[in-house]
Order: structure tokens, then C-alpha cells, then sequence
């Protein structure tokens, strides 16, 4: 009896890895093993089952995707994508606001990779994340979306800015107000630059900060239950980063420019 699809594909890892493996085309079995770290006798059963479901054919030692193999491992790149980012993070990833992230960039949200977690302790809790601050510096640009004002914003932008790296700041109105009531001089200052670009979001903006530069996407969720967390995640690579630009651009597109406090 024949096993489901699903189990031929999900069940045993080195189905799911040569599956993958043979989507860039005919694959010699030598690279093979040496591509899974397996021997021939623990791989070849495997082969086998891939084979009787006609995912795989093989003649003289190469091996390649059947045209339904390559039918399925279409569809399942992208979830294997999806899985790659939320697994073993399920924990913050599902105790997370997402529904910041218009839908479809949420569908393709497998590219931003597998990210690190950045767990701080109550002593570092209003720290900046300073791999991001540090490779913001060696940066062209920095591009923010934040719905908080975090208190060191005015020591870390003027900065940046004159280090030469552009600055483009989208926020809220609270935070806004907050620049002009106890920062006035800074941002004001600040704008003056032409390097500082302030962007104000007129509606509700349902995450904490979402912030790259040319090395590191960080993204800082509220809570399901809308709270703050100081943990956070930081996600690297040009997926990554373009994934952030195209974010960045979403609520770009509905703001409005501060040019003056």
C-alpha cells in the first residue's frame, strides 16, 4: 500500500531534503550523499519510495524530479520558507502582533528567513539593539517605522546624521508630539540637516518598531494583547531587507512629510 503524498514528502527528512535539493536539476548520488551527509544504504530506501510515487527518476547513478516532482516542490518552497522562519520561534511569533503586515507581504513573509531572536534582561530593556546600531553607522541609510519614542532617539540620530548616514523616520502623532513638547532643539535641528526625513503615519501603526539599514532588519512586535516586549527579532540578507524596504514603502505611501516642528 502506497504511503500519502504528504507523508512521502513531510515524514522523513531525507525525502524532504533530496526533494529539495533535486529542484536545481539532475543530481549525481555521489553529491547526493554528500549534499545529506547520509550513506548509500540508509538513502537509497528513501530513493525508492520517491521513485514509487513518481516524484523521482534515476538512471545510472543521477537522479532528477519527475515533472510531477517538480509540480509539488513548487508549491512547497514556499511553505518549506514559511516553516524555515517560524520554526523554533513559535513562541514569540504566535504570541506576536502580524497583522501590521499588509497581506502580501505576510504571504511571502519565508523571506525574511530564519531570524534570531534578541532576548534582554529588565537592565538592558531600553537598550537599542546594538549589533543594528553599530552596522547603522557603517550604513548609507536608516529607515524606521516606530509607533514609540524611545529615549534614546535624541542622542542616536544627530549622530548618525553627522556621519552621513540619511535618515528616514516614519512615526505617530504621539510620537511626534513628543519630539515637539520635549525635544524641540534636536529634531528641529535635526530637519534643518536636508539627511533627516520625517514621516508622520496618520493612522494606528500596531508594532513597536520596524527598523534596516544595509545589514539588518529588526523587528520589535507588540504583544497579541497590544503590550510592549523588549525582545525582539533580527533578521540579516538581502530578502531580509528588501522584505523591509517593501514594508517601509507600504506606509510610506500614506504619510505625510514633516518638513518643520
Amino acid at each position: 500500500m502506497k504511503k500519502s503524498l504528504l507523508d512521502v514528502i513531510f515524514a522523513s527528512e531525507k525525502r524532504t531534503n533530496m526533494l529539495l535539493l533535486l529542484q536545481d536539476g539532475p543530481t549525481e548520488m555521489e553529491l547526493i550523499l554528500r549534499e545529506l551527509e547520509a550513506t548509500r544504504p540508509a538513502l537509497l530506501p528513501q530513493v525508492r519510495i520517491l521513485e514509487d510515487h513518481h516524484l523521482v527518476t534515476g538512471s545510472n547513478d543521477i537522479y532528477e524530479l519527475t515533472v510531477l516532482g517538480k509540480q509539488i516542490i513548487d508549491k512547497m518552497r514556499p511553505l518549506m520558507g514559511t516553516l524555515e522562519v517560524f520554526d523554533g520561534d513559535m513562541d514569540y511569533w504566535g504570541t506576536h502582533k502580524l497583522d501590521f503586515i499588509p497581506p502580501h507581504l505576510l504571504k511571502r513573509i519565508r523571506e525574511i528567513g530564519k531570524c534570531k531572536e534578541v532576548k534582554l534582561s529588565l537592565t538592558e530593556s531600553y537598550q537599542l539593539n546594538q549589533d543594528v546600531v553599530r552596522s547603522t553607522f557603517m550604513s548609507a541609510s536608516f529607515h524606521v517605522l516606530t509607533s514609540f519614542f524611545h529615549p534614546n532617539y535624541p542622542a542616536v540620530f544627530p549622530e548618525l546624521s553627522q556621519k552621513g548616514v540619511i535618515l528616514y523616520i516614519i512615526t505617530t502623532r504621539h510620537v511626534l508630539d513628543t519630539m515637539k513638547e520635549y525635544h524641540y532643539e534636536v529634531f528641529d535641528r535635526l530637519l534643518k540637516t536636508g539627511s533627516f526625513n520625517l514621516f508622520l503615519y496618520p493612522e494606528k501603526m500596531d508594532l513597536q518598531v520596524v527598523a534596516y539599514n544595509d545589514y539588518y532588519l529588526l523587528l520589535r512586535l507588540l504583544t497579541s494583547d497590544g503590550h510592549i516586549d523588549v525582545d525582539h527579532m533580527q533578521c540579516s540578507g538581502p530578502d531580509a531587507l528588501e522584505w523591509g524596504k517593501e514594508l517601509f514603502e507600504h506606509y510610506l505611501k500614506d504619510s505625510v512629510q514633516i518638513r518643520e516642528l
